[in-house]
């Protein structure tokens, strides 16, 4: 029955909420459904401003999406610091920064867009970096070098500005960062460490299935764990997150900033990471 401006049961029907997949491949924003999924799942598409990484995510027809450019960032990696140092109020401009794990170089591309100065860019593989990063003049690219092996000699050898480092990032795999962190804190002169907790590599492998902890308390105990063993070596929690998206394989992931003398005891960061683990922050 029509309502009283004249529109029947159609725009209703219009309006309900359909796949954000689907709807990308309508609109003509990707070439199928699974190229949609693709971008979605790369955390590459936002409605309304929010990112989505579900494919399957209801969305109402006529919701504003934007689908960033395939060539913004050389890593959807890129998307996770971005929302952290958003989220953190931490400024890299002018600094000198230490990007552990660089991979593909995510992380050093958003310090170098945020106005970082000199970004030493580490990583134990080689030939990873995207050139478009190794490249750039203000990166020192560092290969075959394993952070947990770091001395303090080692590091300041690295680069002529590695002295002045006062900002660590970082997206390490297949290690636990409790047994990185010594070695960065010992060897590293910076006071502020903006850190990726994978609980997919800190748990064991009994907590994971099919490569994702899927269990909230196993992904808290995750987190927690490395808040203690930042603070054991000095390191105050002063920011906690959950990453903008989702991990390899879906697994959650979060955003922790510690700072040397700066910050508070874990114990004073339970609900927060509790809230975070269980999906309810």
């Amino acid at each position: 029955m029509p309502d009283e401006h004249g529109n029947g049961d159609e725009t209703l029907q219009d309006e309900r909420p359909v796949r954000l997949d689907a709807l990308l491949a309508s609109r003509g924003l990707a070439k199928s459904r699974t190229a949609a999924s693709k971008l979605i799942q790369d955390g590459r598409v936002t409605v309304a401003g929010t990112a989505i990484v579900k494919p399957s995510a209801p969305v109402r027809p006529s919701a504003p999406i934007h689908v960033a450019g395939a060539d913004e960032w050389v890593s959807r990696a890129a998307l996770k610091l971005l929302g952290a140092l958003d989220t953190f109020g931490v400024d890299p401009s002018d600094r000198v920064a230490l990007d552990v794990g660089a991979s593909t170089g995510g992380f050093t591309q958003v310090l170098l867009s945020r106005g970082a100065r000199r970004v030493v860019a580490l990583d134990v593989g080689h030939g990873q970096l995207d050139p478009l990063v190794a490249l750039d003049s203000r990166v020192a690219v560092v290969e075959g070098t394993n952070a947990r092996n770091l001395t303090a000699e080692a590091y300041l050898a690295l680069d002529p500005a590695a002295a002045e480092t006062s900002l660590v990032v970082g997206d390490l795999s297949f290690i636990s960062l409790r047994l990185v962190l010594p070695a960065l804190v010992e060897s590293v002169p910076a006071d502020d460490f903006v850190l990726l907790v994978k609980p997919q590599f800190e748990v064991g492998r009994g907590g994971v299935r099919e490569g994702i902890v899927r269990d909230p308390a196993l992904r808290n105990d995750a987190l927690m764990n490395v808040l203690w063993a930042a603070w054991d070596l000095g390191l105050g929690t002063s920011g906690l997150a959950g990453s903008p998206i989702v991990g390899t394989h879906g697994n959650h992931e979060y955003l922790a900033r510690f700072q040397r003398d700066v910050g508070t005891n874990p114990t004073e960061w339970i609900v927060r990471a509790t809230e975070l683990t269980e999906g309810t922050a």
